[in-house]
């Protein structure tokens, strides 16, 4: 039969996947695929999400990762820093409080050694420093993050006041100094406060990573006031690049732009060039990780008529951004045009209810909640059309299996 040959069949699917192809998603060199590959495999999927202020708050990446944990399972909350840094730092979903400890913030950094850890803050303590989580939900594990260096402190872990472990910082025979340890602690059922104490010397944590098991985990790591820079000279790359593998992110999103744009000479002439740093930095990290630039949204600012308009600089880096992405290979969300491009910001504070604040700049949280589902409907999209792609792949291959063997016979 003619229409069922593999070239008619390759021809019908096709036109089924273009009418599928997500909107505002651009991915030429299908580097998503190891990303859509973990999702359908379904034993964990971890995604990591670097951004700026609405990220360090878990504004938009909670919408997303309630989404992706609603349709592929929860894997837990992830990774978060041992305390507050600032007081609208937040994770939706957890609790937490911390006290006697020197904080110390990757790009504004007076140790300037770049080890602040995958979330770029690093907590140092001695006798009396304490952090507390409470977490909404059961995990069934919470792994400890911190530098190893040669006269690390020591310190133990509690769920609800009983002791579940202990840990130290201090180089073992056979460890690097200077480099990340982790420390794992199962979590008894019904917990409700896990608590961690430094006691004895000095310890320099980074952050606890919670798990409940397979399913999606995705890490929210923003950092109020953060560009590009920081992961392209902020950090340390071989103590960034040893995090990444321990971690293990199936997808890196690296979404910055917003306080750069009110910058136009940074952004015409150096901005492009320090996003191209930080796509090989994690490229030579990670080479199988997806990686995903993920444009800032709509910056907005009120003109002498009274009209609240799009920065100029806006749709220059915007478009910068997507360039580096198809030149480097790597994926592209414009946020921009995917929630209404020019003026969206404009047509945001004057709609009922507000969906950004009177800066023109920091989503409200419904205006957020619009930006994660933006985010999570693209990559469902794009993971449908791989899906798609599979099925045209294993029918064009077993229909072209059968017109060989039934050439075969006599």
């Amino acid at each position: 039969d003619p229409l069922a040959s593999p070239e008619n069949l390759s021809a019908t699917l096709n036109k089924r996947l273009l009418a599928k192809a997500p909107r505002n998603l651009f991915d030429p060199a299908h580097v998503l695929d190891h990303f859509y590959e973990a999702l359908l495999k379904g034993e964990g999927v971890h995604i990591i999400h670097y951004g700026d202020s609405p990220t360090t708050a878990d504004l938009i990446t909670a919408d997303a990762r309630a989404l992706f944990q609603h349709e592929f399972g929860d894997g837990g909350m992830g990774f978060v820093l041992m305390a507050r840094p600032w007081a609208w730092y937040n994770h939706r979903g957890i609790e937490m409080s911390g006290s006697n400890w020197k904080i110390d913030v990757g790009g504004n950094s007076p140790l300037k050694d770049g080890l602040n850890g995958l979330g770029a803050v690093s907590f140092r303590g001695a006798l009396g420093a304490v952090s507390r989580w409470r977490v909404k939900t059961a995990h069934r594990s919470v792994e400890i993050a911190y530098l190893l260096e040669p006269q690390g402190g020591t310190f133990a872990v509690e769920a609800d006041g009983n002791p579940i472990g202990t840990g130290s910082s201090a180089v073992r025979p056979g460890e690097s100094a200077l480099t990340p340890g982790y420390a794992s602690f199962d979590i008894p059922p019904g917990t409700a406060e896990i608590a961690l104490k430094v006691t004895s010397g000095s310890v320099r944590f980074y952050g606890a990573d919670f798990r409940k098991g397979t399913g999606v985990v995705y890490s929210s790591l923003g950092i109020n006031g953060a560009n590009v820079t920081l992961l392209s000279n902020a950090f340390n790359e071989a103590h960034w690049a040893a995090e990444l593998r321990h971690y293990k992110p199936d997808l890196i999103i690296v979404n910055y732009g917003t306080n750069e744009s009110g910058f136009p000479d940074f952004v015409d002439t150096t901005w492009g060039h320090e996003m191209r740093k930080t796509v090989a930095r994690l490229q030579r990290a990670m080479p199988e990780a997806s990686i995903l630039l993920m444009s800032p949204m709509d910056r907005g600012a009120k003109g002498v008529n009274g009209e609240i308009d799009t920065i100029p600089t806006m749709p220059r880096l915007v478009a910068t951004e997507s360039k580096i992405a198809a030149d480097t290979g790597v994926a592209f969300f414009d946020t921009f045009e995917a929630m209404g491009g020019s003026g969206t910001m404009g047509r945001w504070y004057t709609s009922e209810p507000r969906l950004v604040g009177s800066d023109y700049i920091h989503p409200m949280p419904a205006g957020a909640r619009i930006v994660g589902e933006l985010l999570f409907s693209a990559l469902r999209e794009g993971f449908n059309q791989f899906k798609l792609e599979q099925l045209k792949r294993n029918i064009v291959g077993q229909a072209d299996t059968t017109s060989r063997e039934a050439s075969r016979q006599p």
